[in-house]
């Protein structure tokens, strides 16, 4: 790869407040692809969107921290682009020396991005003078768009990287032939953002832990007292035949920490499952639900959990989330975690250091596991 031009889709959508990156978890998951292409003498094209900038280039959007930050993390130059494409990148991408970095400027600043113009994804890879596409933008995989799938035709070399090789490796592991006991922690808001999750992994799990407020769905599916807790209405009915079909697989709170209000201090009391009076709303798992589920979750030679297990941005309601992260944390088996909030979790407590493999794709982690094609792997040479 010597001398060899890349362009590489890297996912730098990073949290960023008045010019500083609050949180640079996902420039640092890029490193060990960069470092190893560096190493190996390859010229890097890097490219990434940041937030969603509505009317072209804006000042709050540009990755102009963000290639500060890389640099300093590769304790090497890295170069940054005024634009995505255009004469000046042509240049900047001419002039790059062996292990040379280039960051382009965020790519969402043109809409043809997003429609994944065949046009646009081919000036991407023309004006940078690639003829390898690396990608390494897992979160991203999901979009069909055209830095993450549309320049693949336009080069000889199609390829991953080694972030979103162990994001498929470990993802993977999920939908192949899992060590038994394999056990699916679910939680987050709503049954619907997680059906096709559901139903993909039921057939292959031991054990489905449903958590969240997507439990009172269930619950009332059962014909249980739910109090004021969140509900789909139009998922009752979807939630009592994945209950009929599940084989008892699936799980339900045992109890549950209620509230009179949705805000943090509000009056608060711990009851048994399906014994929420009116007026008042489930807002986490309770303790019994937290020692159980950890007990699951600590017995099984793989865990998969993606969703909170209750309000977590409320303190008084993140102690079932919390309980399942320290769970997967002394868990022997093989441990994944995906989702912002579980993710946020491991990574407050500490504890991201002992989990197997934290995803960095929250959308795309959910497709893969609901068993859909990812339009940013289905373009690359994987054989």
């Amino acid at each position: 790869m010597k001398g060899t031009r890349i362009f590489i889709r890297v996912d730098y959508n990073v949290p960023v407040e008045n010019g500083t990156i609050t949180d640079d978890t996902r420039i640092r998951a890029s490193l060990p692809t960069l470092e190893h292409l560096r190493k190996a003498g390859a010229r890097l094209v890097l490219a990434s969107h940041l937030g969603r900038p509505k009317k072209g280039p804006a000042p709050e959007f540009s990755l102009k921290p963000v290639a500060a930050r890389l640099s300093e993390l590769l304790k090497a130059p890295v170069t940054m682009a005024p634009d995505s494409v255009g004469p000046e990148v042509q240049k900047l991408a001419a002039g790059l020396p062996d292990g040379g970095v280039l960051l382009l400027e965020n790519v969402r600043f043109y809409k043809e991005e997003e429609a994944n113009d065949a046009a646009f994804a081919k000036k991407l890879i023309d004006d940078s003078g690639a003829t390898v596409f690396v990608n390494d933008a897992f979160g991203t995989a999901h979009r069909a768009h055209a830095s993450t799938a549309g320049v693949a035709p336009h080069v000889k070399t199609r390829v991953a990287g080694l972030l979103m090789e162990k994001e498929l490796k470990y993802l993977g592991m999920a939908l192949s032939a899992p060590e038994r006991p394999f056990v699916a922690v679910l939680g987050g808001a709503k049954v619907s953002d997680k059906i096709q999750v559901i139903e993909s992994l039921l057939p292959r799990v031991d054990a489905l832990l449903i958590g969240g407020g997507m439990a009172y769905t269930f619950f009332k599916a059962q014909g249980k007292s739910i109090g004021k807790s969140l509900l789909e209405e139009d998922k009752i009915g979807l939630a009592k035949e994945l209950l009929s079909k599940s084989g008892g697989k699936i799980r339900l709170p045992e109890d549950h920490v209620v509230a009179a209000a949705f805000k943090a201090d509000a009056e608060k009391k711990t009851l048994p499952a399906a014994e929420i009076p009116e007026g008042w709303m489930g807002l986490d798992v309770g303790p019994a639900t937290q020692q159980a589920y950890a007990r699951e979750a600590a017995a099984a030679k793989i865990v998969l959990w993606n969703g909170p297990m209750g309000v977590f941005e409320m303190e008084p309601f993140a102690q079932g989330t919390l309980a399942v992260a320290r769970a997967l944390a002394e868990c022997q088996g093989t441990t994944i975690v995906g989702g912002g909030d579980s993710v946020a979790a491991v990574t407050q407590m500490g504890l991201a250091d002992k989990i197997d493999h934290v995803s960095t794709g929250g959308g795309a982690s959910l497709e893969f596991l609901a068993g859909d094609e990812l339009p940013g792997v289905a373009c690359l040479d994987l054989a």
